[in-house]
């Protein structure tokens, strides 16, 4: 069986400027990178802001598993699923981080025969952007120091700067760290820390930015911490915003490959969903809504992280409205929520996925009754699944009054999707009533409190003493209005990563609050959530070979 690499370079790829004119994007907004990657110039939203938008679809998940769910494949396979009968589709994705390349989650491709192309560079370092984000913000940090070691006229407060380093790697090393040691003129010295890039505020600002302007306002609102009297100090205090703009201009531009079978793909952000808010560029979005009929792109982890922020955060920001949800799940990972343990798996288990599945529809009530969303539910299939497993998942959908649709794209690609298109289709064609979770007007505990009780179905939320004067504190400023982007594990609905299934009686424990001004949200951190991972005992980076060739090996 072929590897997810070695189907990526058995793949001839189509000139990325034939797949440019497939949806009408003329020489004059493409800058090439090669042959086979492009990045499109955001004023091209200018010239097409008369154009009616395509249907939007918003592919998540159930809560992920090591058993493993295939969403961003899933999302891959729909696209080309709906090529395969007739419509104008493209797929919106985040480019992967290299955290998770090296570490043991793997990149964000897709796999199998659903993936886009060119795997290595998409996984690797792509057109750098995500070095240009790096860039940017240990620009504002080295801005930050410096500004103290030369007299600090701002009076900022070096035990209360929020802002740390970043870097594209999983490195636990680099969570608290102390630096400006040595002599006088080396810095001064304090705690420091450094976050994952895809963690860092300016993430979130590239994937909410319009343009040029926009951008750098955003930039110029950034908090970096506070004066020794509580003031806030913002980049633009700094006189930051212009060169830190000036090294994203790029970036900010989407990237346009294809996947194996041709239909175009725009790549670009990559914001984690478990710490950041999980989504795609807001400028690539409304590009692929203006260049096509359908737009099928996905938000990172299970639908209480990523679904929830594409929705109450990205749609309310971007004025966006879903059409339908595609809700993938695996009957490995069902029975892995029923308590089965890995190495059990592959053996039909009717007792476990029963007690699993409540995970899954959980997570349909929340899309279809506190979204007031349509929903699909897609089987990622594998071959050690039963017949009866699959009509249990079906049954039980359908007391829910939601479709299901049998996925095949790792292995048959587009062809492994018609069913699924055909029934996304028709579910596009419905009207909703599409809702938030939260209002506008609600106070912070309040969205907070909302997100718990009717997304997590907690009791409700915990504060500690610091989140509770942090809380006073933002809405001294003004941000009461703002939404929230909760800082929460991926493996549960709860902040207990052990408490699988759909759990009850608990309560999400809120650690601390911090605005990120630029973004334009608030940042929740509960549990033990941490914005820096760390690498496995046994690194994916151990198995990731080149050859004299130059041809890679062991990704993926």
């Amino acid at each position: 069986m072929l590897t997810d690499i070695e189907i990526a370079q058995q793949c001839e790829m189509k000139d990325i400027r034939e797949i440019a004119e497939k949806i009408n994007i003329e020489d004059e907004d493409l800058e090439l990178y090669g042959k086979k990657k492009a990045k499109i110039n955001y004023l091209l939203l200018k010239k097409l802001e008369n154009k009616k938008d395509a249907k939007l679809i918003l592919v998540t998940a159930i809560n992920p598993t090591p058993a493993g769910e295939g969403k961003t494949t899933t999302t891959v396979g729909l696209a080309d699923g709906l090529r395969k009968i007739g419509k104008n589709s493209i797929v919106a994705l985040r480019e992967p981080s290299l955290g998770p390349v090296f570490g043991i989650k793997g990149g964000a491709a897709g796999g199998g025969y659903a993936q886009v192309v060119p795997m290595e560079d998409i996984n690797l370092h792509f057109t750098g952007d995500f070095h240009a984000i790096g860039a940017a913000n240990n620009l504002l940090a080295a801005m930050i120091d410096n500004h103290i070691q030369q007299g600090n006229t701002l009076g900022i407060d070096p035990k209360k700067i929020t802002w740390k380093r970043a870097v594209d790697m999983n490195d636990r090393q680099l969570r608290n760290i102390v630096d400006g040691l040595g002599k006088a003129s080396d810095g001064s010295p304090r705690q420091d820390g450094f976050e994952i890039t895809v963690a860092s505020e300016i993430m979130a600002i590239l994937c909410l930015s319009k343009d040029i302007p926009d951008l750098k306002n955003r930039l110029s609102n950034i908090i970096i911490g506070y004066t020794y009297d509580n003031k806030p100090v913002r980049a633009a205090d700094l006189k930051a915003q212009g060169a830190m703009a000036a090294l994203l201009k790029d970036a900010l531009k989407p990237n346009l490959v294809q996947t194996l079978e041709g239909t175009p793909a725009l790549v670009h952000g990559g914001p984690f969903a478990n710490i950041a808010h999980g989504c795609n560029s807001l400028t690539a979005t409304k590009i692929a809504l203006k260049l096509s009929d359908y737009t099928v792109t996905e938000a990172g982890f299970g639908a209480d992280l990523g679904a929830e922020k594409f929705l109450d955060i990205k749609c309310r920001i971007g004025n966006l409205k879903p059409d339908c949800v595609v809700l993938v799940a695996t009957i490995r990972a069902l029975k892995m929520h029923g308590g089965l343990p890995k190495d059990k798996l592959n053996e039909e288990n009717l007792e476990a996925l029963e007690k699993g599945l409540p995970n899954l529809l959980q997570h349909i009530d929340n899309i279809q009754n506190v979204y007031k969303l349509p929903c699909v539910v897609a089987i990622n299939a594998f071959s050690n699944d039963t017949e009866k497993e699959l009509k249990l998942v079906e049954d039980k959908c359908k007391e829910y009054g939601v479709e299901v649709s049998l996925s095949t794209v790792w292995a048959n690609g587009g062809d492994g999707a018609v069913d699924l298109a055909n029934k996304v289709v028709s579910l596009c064609d419905k009207e909703n009533d599409f809702s938030f979770a939260y209002e506008d007007e609600d106070s912070i505990y309040d969205k907070l409190n909302k997100i718990a009780t009717r997304i997590y179905h907690a009791d409700g939320i915990e504060l500690s003493a610091a989140a509770k004067k942090q809380l006073t504190q933002l809405e001294e400023l003004g941000f009461d209005k703002v939404p929230v982007c909760m800082a929460k594990t991926q493996y549960s609905f709860s902040d207990d990563p052990s408490l699988l299934g759909a759990p009850k009686g608990f309560k999400i424990s809120i650690k601390n609050l911090k605005v990120s001004s630029g973004a334009g949200f608030i940042v929740a951190y509960t549990g033990d959530i941490m914005t820096m991972p760390g690498l496995p005992k046994v690194p994916a980076a151990e198995r990731i070979d080149i050859d004299e060739n130059g041809i890679i090996t062991g990704l993926f």
